[in-house]
């Protein structure tokens, strides 16, 4: 009898028991931390004019070796290719907009930065095919997506890239929420889309024999969301990172070496559907400004890659630091930059960087803290005007516990970092490598004692095991 119980035991830790007791409820998430910050987006939406600059960004797509097909002054419409991957030509990067190419900023070495588009008074489109794609093709609905320049917004576990057109993944994740600071509400974004996000799925189905998993928050009322056909639907709940797709496809349906999964967000899906409805590429989206900075939080209706001078002029005139993104994992950009390709907000921030008499050795009650160092831990619900600030320089990297208690992963954080600076692929592999991504240790890095650039550390492993296998 004990035998038979220990097997039982082992058989529900080695599949996840959490998965087996979610099939007919919620997926609670215990480990993570959610930061309450300042500056909360009101769900209201404003549609801005046309700006006088989009740029698309190389360094925006990992793994990606841009060739150009465009050169300064040249006319381009909605859709038509500005580049694409030198490795994998098929997947071509397209103009947001109709207009003429005003420049092509390169950094170091010539490295491509930016393709920077002037657009025009009266937008015109390239053409696509359009139609339902559940009556395509898998070809016509991978080419469709392929040549619209739509295509970068599926990527790939493991190494969290670009899907490789030519794979085929067991299954495709979609996240219907965020959980990170100051996180647009996607219900709020995809209500009126409900089409366009059907469309999306049956395009996305087309390309997979395996399963279509959406994850939504634990009590959605979303009918956008919780109405989609062909899809397996998931509720989750819990703090941060509970809305990182690469924590529920943990939770899900785990990757192993050699497992191929594709990964979107609701928004791109509804990008995607759009595509096959209109026969042409709508880079239209919908953004969250927010920040303890911005006068003025909201939501603002903009397309892909636009310049960002104009969402920012309700900022406060101080030393800020402006984000791409949100604060754990967005990019730092300048007050007259551009929207990164894969961000759905913009964020302000103090820059801080001021020195500070004794640091953490002086008593706080405006300071946030996840111990007890400050006794601003007495206030769980305030939300904090916090600054950029590192509150410290690089110090050892000792084993603390710390990340085990934000990464609800079952993988050992401390031990698959240093087996990535020593370059020593099989501990990776052994340590879980496949399945994770930079987003996924974000918080990892905020609660390191020892200030160290876990994400950096977690791309050149992803990298590095890419490049070994490829």
């Amino acid at each position: 009898m004990y035998g038979v119980i220990r097997k039982i035991i082992t058989f529900a830790f080695k599949y996840k028991i959490t998965k087996i007791l979610s099939m007919s409820g919620v997926i609670k998430i215990k480990k993570g931390l959610d930061i309450k910050l300042q500056g909360k987006a009101e769900k209201k939406l404003i549609e801005v004019t046309m700006p006088g600059s989009f740029a698309v960004k190389p360094p925006d797509f990992e793994g990606l070796t841009p060739k150009l097909l465009v050169k300064a002054d040249h006319e381009v419409k909605a859709g038509t290719p500005l580049f694409f991957d030198k490795y994998n030509p098929d997947v071509k990067f397209t103009s947001p907009v109709s207009g003429k190419v005003a420049s092509i900023n390169r950094g170091e070495r010539r490295r491509l930065l930016e393709v920077v588009i002037e657009p025009s008074a009266e937008q015109q489109f390239e053409s696509f095919k359009a139609g339902n794609p559940a009556k395509m093709s898998v070809e016509e609905v991978k080419q469709n997506l392929l040549e619209s320049g739509t295509w970068p917004l599926i990527r790939q576990r493991p190494y969290n890239v670009i899907a490789n057109p030519n794979e085929a993944p067991k299954a495709v994740f979609i996240t219907a929420f965020s959980t990170a600071p100051l996180a647009p509400d996607y219900s709020f974004i995809a209500e009126g889309e409900a089409s366009a996000f059907q469309t999306g799925i049956d395009a996305l189905a087309k390309l997979t024999a395996g399963k279509v998993h959406l994850s939504v928050p634990q009590g959605c009322t979303s009918e956008v969301f919780t109405k989609a056909a062909g899809v397996e639907l998931h509720e989750f709940a819990g703090p941060h990172p509970a809305g990182n797709v690469g924590i529920q496809i943990h939770h899900l349906e785990p990757i192993n070496k050699g497992d191929v999964v594709w990964t979107l967000s609701a928004p791109d899906v509804i990008t995607i559907g759009k595509l096959f409805e209109k026969g042409q590429y709508d880079a239209t989206k919908i953004v969250v400004v927010a920040g303890s900075e911005v006068n003025d939080p909201k939501y603002y209706k903009v397309l892909a890659g636009t310049s960002v001078k104009a969402l920012f002029e309700g900022v406060s005139e101080t030393d800020n630091r402006y984000i791409s993104g949100d604060v754990l994992t967005g990019t730092q950009i300048e007050k007259d930059g551009y929207l990164g390709y894969y961000d759905k907000m913009l964020t302000v921030i103090p820059a801080g960087g001021e020195h500070e008499f004794l640091g953490w050795g002086m008593p706080n009650l405006d300071k946030f803290s996840i111990s007890h160092t400050f006794l601003s831990w007495l206030t769980p619900n305030k939300a904090w005007r916090m600054d950029a600030n590192m509150h410290g320089g690089h110090r050892p990297f000792v084993v603390t516990g710390e990340y085990d208690k934000v990464l609800p992963m079952d993988i050992m954080p401390v031990q698959l970092l240093k087996s990535i600076l020593i370059e020593d692929i099989d501990a990776m592999e052994q340590l879980g490598i496949y399945e994770i991504a930079e987003e996924d240790f974000a918080l990892c890095e905020v609660v390191c004692t020892s200030k160290t650039e876990v994400q950096r550390i977690v791309r050149e492993g992803l990298d590095m095991v890419r490049k070994e296998f490829s």
